[in-house]
């Protein structure tokens, strides 16, 4: 009955490319050592993909610092998370399909003869994920400590996914042990697999006693809610580092704007983040010959010829756009390219504290050796008052604090030896134990750049005093961590799931055991009716 029934033929056909069955090929001759080989590499390559897709999920907070450097190194620019998004998800829906067909098959005994084509397929899988995980390793290495946060933040309610399907696949391994036991073509492959799967399992449930995440903590030692800085302002409402930008910052509600700074041809601190102005002006349209100069090899008077706003709504670079006013639109097409002074003195007016990156200089510039003292030059005719400066570059930070100007020191992820501090500006990506010691010493931390709510979690429970982010109008509205779990329950969780688990797997052998047998007696039955007639 089941070879004969709708969806298994579909299945079959769908496996195997073909809708013809082979009426001469005796019972039990579907299960090919080969195809169940085979069947074995369509779950690898399904578990390959899987994590792929979890990977390609995590990218999503630093894909706008990948499509910037895609910028600076081809002067192309697009949302590249698109693209890898599509291509996981395609790979993943492929061999998902073909790993429940496969299963199907196994489960209705029908053959395993998988299709040339999707073998074929199945091998591009593989090597597209191995291509993506080694550019991945060789230009944004970093991404790998991603990955990692992203595994300590979710990863209990990733083992219990893991159990669940485990559980799960025990149906179809004890299907296929049980009916090759009573074929009597037992072979090395069956006895592979069930230790495999013992092992794997086992690994599963005992992996709780190596999970070390932040959000697992008793909801009265969470931490405060760590404030906001904005990155370069409120980039996901305006242009970056521009008058606009800050406005918005403030209309947030944030208290401290975070910004890059570089030094023109002839002295004046202004507000630019890339060492090129192609990204963020229209530099190509006024000085097409210039385009590719250095940022601080231009004039004050020829920089305010620039527009730093027409870009943001060509680009679309957050995605955005389509959520702001016309009135909103037409103030971006404005923007023009800001002093430091300028800055410093509305943030003075609204009490926002302001740190920024200070480059420094190329070769053969005119300032290259008193740039600091410029931008101090520019702090002081600004009138702000002291305390809103938030000193962040390392040169001659020595020099600078025995000015005792008033400023509050934040020390960078180097040259912090030989300093007392009071706080630190680090990647989110430093580890947890590393975020835990310098808040036991009494340390303020500041991470960047978080911009997706599950990190903001993560960096909520790690204890992070603030955290720098694009998506400032997002996270001021999360009023507590996407999860947090009392050990104490979770521990119950991971009982009781990795107790119901066992029971299923045992009684998913018992039964198909039983179905074998009763299975057995009807066809001797219908053998017997057959004799008589």
């Amino acid at each position: 009955m089941v070879r004969g029934s709708f969806w298994p033929s579909c299945c079959q056909c769908l496996y195997t490319c073909t809708c013809k069955r082979n009426k001469d090929r005796p019972n039990g001759s579907e299960d090919s050592t080969l195809g169940c080989i085979w069947v074995l590499l369509v779950v690898l390559v399904f578990f390959i993909t899987l994590v792929w897709m979890l990977i390609t999920l995590t990218l999503g907070n630093d894909m706008h610092n990948f499509n910037e450097e895609v910028f600076r190194v081809a002067s192309l620019w697009m949302d590249w998370s698109i693209i890898f998004i599509t291509v996981a998800a395609v790979l993943l829906t492929f061999s998902s399909i073909l790993m429940l067909v496969s299963f199907c098959l196994l489960l209705c005994r029908l053959p395993l003869h998988l299709h040339w084509v999707h073998m074929v397929l199945l091998i591009l899988c593989t090597i597209l994920v191995i291509l993506g995980c080694i550019g991945l390793s060789v230009k944004w290495r970093e991404e790998w400590q991603t990955v990692y946060i992203y595994m300590q933040a979710t990863l209990p309610f990733l083992h219990i996914g893991a159990v669940i399907g485990f559980s799960i696949l025990s149906w179809v391994l004890a299907g296929y042990f049980w009916r090759r036991q009573s074929q009597g073509k037992c072979c090395s492959l069956e006895y592979f697999l069930i230790p495999v799967y013992v092992i794997l399992l086992g690994a599963l449930y005992t992996l709780p006693l190596y999970i070390e995440s932040p959000c697992l903590l008793k909801r009265s030692d969470l931490p405060p809610k760590p404030q906001l800085i904005g990155h370069r302002g409120a980039p996901m409402l305006a242009p970056e580092n521009t008058m606009m930008s800050f406005d918005r910052l403030v209309k947030s509600g944030i208290g401290v704007f975070e910004s890059d700074v570089t030094i023109s041809l002839d002295g004046v601190p202004f507000l630019m983040h890339d060492s090129k102005l192609l990204r963020t002006t229209n530099i190509k349209e006024v000085f097409p010959e210039q385009s590719y100069y250095n940022s601080s090899n231009f004039t004050w008077e020829h920089l305010t010829k620039l527009n730093a706003g027409s870009w943001y709504l060509q680009k679309n670079p957050f995605k955005t756009v389509s959520c702001l006013t016309p009135a909103d639109q037409e103030e971006i097409k404005d923007q023009k390219i800001p002093t430091l002074e300028t800055i410093l003195k509305k943030a003075d007016k609204h009490n926002i504290s302001v740190i920024f990156d200070l480059y420094e200089l190329p070769g053969g510039h005119p300032y290259k050796e008193n740039y600091i003292n410029l931008t101090l030059e520019a702090i002081t005719n600004s009138s702000i008052r002291p305390e809103l400066i938030l000193w962040l570059p390392d040169d001659k930070r020595r020099e600078v604090m025995d000015m005792d100007l008033g400023f509050r020191q934040i020390f960078g992820p180097l040259k912090q030896d030989n300093y007392t501090m009071e706080a630190v500006n680090m990647p989110y990506n430093i580890s947890l134990d590393r975020i835990r010691s310098y808040r036991q010493k009494n340390i303020t931390v500041n991470l960047y750049v978080i911009n997706e709510p599950w990190l903001f979690s993560y960096a909520w429970c790690a204890g992070a005093t603030s955290v720098t982010t694009n998506a400032c109008h997002l996270l001021k509205d999360i009023q507590r961590p996407k999860w947090v779990l009392d050990p104490e329950y979770y521990l119950i969780i991971w009982l009781v799931t990795d107790i119901l688990s066992f029971l299923h797997v045992i009684w998913a052998f018992v039964v198909q055991r039983k179905c074998l047998g009763k299975n057995k007696e009807g066809g001797a039955e219908v053998v017997r009716l057959v004799n008589m007639l």
